[in-house]
C-alpha cells in the first residue's frame, strides 16, 4: 500500500492560525504532508527562509505526520514530484484566492498531469487573517497574537523591536 502524500506550499511569512488550521486539516485526510517553504518573487519577506522553516516546525511539532522542508528554487510541481505528493493543498479564503489559485491550478496540471491540487476553504475563523495583514499590524505593534501561533507572535514582535531599535 502506498502513502498517500499531499504537499503545502506557501512563503508563510508569517505562517498563521489559518495557515496551521489547513495543515491540521490535510494531516486528517493524507498519510503525510509536507509543508514546503517556497520563495515568492513577488514578495519582499520579512523573515528569512531559515527563520520561516523554524517558526512552522515549532507550529507543527505536535502533528506527527507533518514535516517542513524549504524549496527555494524552482516548480512546486518538480518538488512535489520529487517528493511522491500526489496532491497540492491550497487554501481558499476568498473569491480573490480562488481566481488566483485556480489559475495555478490549471497550469500546474498541464505541467504535472498526475498532481492534482486540493482547495481547502478556510475556517471562518480564520477566512479574514493573511499574512500582509499580520504584517502590518505587527509593524505598528498592534496585537497580532489571536492570529498567530505563539512562536510567530514572539518573533513578529523581535523583529519589529529590532527594527525600531535600529532606527
Amino acid at each position: 500500500m502506498t502513502e498517500k502524500i499531499a504537499l503545502f506550499p506557501g512563503s508563510f511569512d508569517p505562517f498563521t492560525l489559518g495557515h496551521l488550521n489547513t495543515v491540521t486539516r490535510a494531516a486528517k485526510m493524507f498519510d503525510k504532508v509536507i509543508v514546503a517553504i517556497v520563495t515568492n518573487t513577488s514578495k519582499r519577506p520579512l523573515f528569512t527562509a531559515k527563520e520561516k522553516k523554524r517558526l512552522v516546525a515549532a507550529s507543527i511539532a505536535h502533528l506527527d505526520n507533518v514535516e517542513v522542508i524549504l524549496h527555494e528554487e524552482g516548480l512546486t510541481v518538480h518538488i512535489a514530484e520529487k517528493l511522491g505528493a500526489e496532491v497540492l493543498i491550497r487554501g481558499i479564503r476568498n473569491i480573490t484566492d480562488y481566481e488566483y489559485e485556480k489559475n495555478i491550478a490549471h497550469m500546474n496540471a498541464r505541467l504535472a498531469p498526475n498532481i492534482e491540487t486540493l482547495f481547502l476553504l478556510a475556517d471562518p475563523a480564520y477566512a479574514n487573517i493573511s499574512s500582509s495583514v499580520i504584517k502590518e499590524i505587527a509593524k505598528f505593534e498592534g496585537d497580532v497574537s489571536p492570529f498567530v501561533p505563539q512562536s510567530v507572535n514572539e518573533a513578529l514582535e523581535k523583529k519589529y523591536r529590532d527594527r525600531h531599535i535600529g532606527c
